[in-house]
């Protein structure tokens, strides 16, 4: 395949990642106004109790739930190129993020996560993805802010 003819599908790709991140984005909750830092300790104390799990506290449910969405992928990620299958992991895990209400944003800023978890839950899967995408780990194939 000419490589100028992968650039709609990675835009395709792009864009969709775009419309996970805005849904996963956390909204505002209601009557809050001003900015974080205006918030009183009881009620940062309050809104932290609400906030969706941070990426670096999984459990094992939400760990194995990542190693069974990235083992479906293997198969079409080893048959698309390997642009392509990243965009495909980027969404992956946008996907799995909101499926387990964890936030994604701190997801993204800690990518690294994401191999550490697939290296104590599933190595084998991990390897083969890396592999399949052609990069020296997860973390490298991730959008991270």
């Amino acid at each position: 395949m000419n490589r100028f003819r992968q650039v709609p599908a990675a835009a395709a790709v792009a864009a969709a990642m775009i419309g996970v991140l805005g849904a996963c984005a956390p909204a505002p909750e209601s009557g809050q106004t001003g900015s974080s830092s205006e918030l009183s300790s009881a009620e940062a104390t309050t809104s932290a109790t609400r906030a969706p799990q941070s990426g670096a506290d999984v459990t094992d449910a939400q760990a194995e739930d990542l190693c069974t969405r990235m083992e479906a992928q293997l198969s079409p990620w080893r048959t698309y190129t390997p642009s392509v299958g990243r965009g495909g992991l980027n969404i992956l895990v946008a996907e799995w993020a909101g499926a387990n209400g964890l936030d994604f944003l701190a997801v993204a800023g800690d990518r690294a996560r994401i191999d550490t978890i697939t290296s104590e839950q599933c190595p084998e899967v991990r390897e083969e993805a890396i592999t399949a995408l052609e990069i020296p780990d997860l973390a490298s194939g991730l959008v991270g802010f």
